[in-house]
């Protein structure tokens, strides 16, 4: 079939050639708008990106679409219902860094409990003073998760590997996956003020925005550590500012920030069409917040592995080449 890839990067075009090499395939680097709609218009299927628009316009001038994909798990540049009542099959994939995020989960957690990057700093500068770099094992802490998903679910089996106590928060706590996974699910407060660490594996919506705040900050074991890696809106950065001041926090591994609010899938971040914007106040937080020697940041990359951008092209195809057997999957 003929089918027409938007938002594609150069690197994506020799994957997915070679894994459709019985498709006729179209490659468009710009997102599908209203604008340049007509270039699709004899398409039967469209694979797009977060940029594009999707919507009852652009589907009206799209007469011959029978299926399209979203190389993201967010589908909301997606009119679903109305392509279901075009009897147009929309897929998305579902996972990819359920493996890759969870792994640099305890990248942050290891440089933070062994103050590598202090250590490595001083190093560079011919120190070898061992006396500001005293660890802790994580062997026999308290690792507290907020979010049970794919990523808190792998996040936790790492934590067993280490020799840590889990304990959870989750809106629907599973007795059966507490015994699969060794852990225990608490209420809210309590995994704050058991864990010597805290990580975040939560959407970001209205409901969890600020989640870590003014009103929880000092409920945190004293000492502890938060680890976010998952949206930086879930944290208030002025609150978590206080409680490495007040000396409630012992460190902070981020691999989000506040002022990325406007992105909708990580990947976006790579793109040519990547959220530049960001708020000037939370940036000088940030920007204190950069300058701790407790504090770890990295820029948003813990989805960023050969493995899981792979796996978006991978199960990609798989949604194509299902949907060319008459065999769904993945529908939204």
């Amino acid at each position: 079939m003929k089918i027409a890839f938007f938002e594609v990067e150069e690197w994506e075009k020799p994957l997915l050639s070679e894994k459709l090499h019985g498709d006729d395939l179209v490659f468009y680097p710009d997102p599908l708008t209203i604008e340049n709609v007509a270039i699709a218009k004899d398409f039967e299927m469209i694979s797009v990106f977060v940029c594009s628009t999707i919507n009852k316009e652009v589907i009206d001038q799209l007469p011959h679409l029978k299926f399209v994909t979203t190389r993201s798990t967010g589908f909301d540049h997606i009119d679903t219902a109305y392509c279901k009542e075009r009897h147009i099959v929309a897929c998305n994939v579902p996972h990819y860094g359920t493996h890759t995020v969870a792994e640099h989960t305890f990248a942050l957690i290891l440089a933070l409990s062994r103050k590598l990057f202090v250590s490595i700093d001083g190093t560079k500068r011919g120190e070898f003073d061992h006396s500001n770099l005293l660890g802790f094992d994580l062997y026999g802490k308290v690792l507290g998760i907020f979010g049970l998903g794919d990523i808190g679910i792998s996040v936790a089996r790492i934590a067993k590997g280490f020799g840590m106590n889990v304990v959870a928060y989750s809106r629907h706590p599973s007795e059966a996956l507490a015994r699969e996974l060794g852990i225990s699910f608490l209420e809210f407060n309590e995994v704050l003020s058991l864990s010597d660490i805290i990580t975040l594996h939560v959407p970001y919506s209205k409901e969890t925005e600020h989640m870590i705040n003014k009103k929880n900050i000092k409920k945190f074991k004293k000492g502890s550590l938060l680890i976010n890696t998952a949206r930086g809106g879930l944290v208030e950065t002025e609150s978590l500012l206080f409680g490495l001041e007040k000396g409630i926090l012992g460190g902070a591994g981020l691999d989000v920030l506040e002022e990325e609010n406007l992105i909708k899938e990580e990947r976006q971040l790579i793109g040519r069409h990547g959220v530049k914007s960001a708020d000037l106040r939370t940036l000088y937080y940030d920007h204190i917040l950069m300058k701790l020697d407790n504090v770890v940041i990295t820029p948003h990359n813990a989805f960023n592995s050969k493995e899981a951008l792979e796996l978006i092209l991978d199960v990609t195809v798989q949604n194509i080449l299902a949907f060319e057997d008459k065999k769904m999957q993945n529908t939204v």
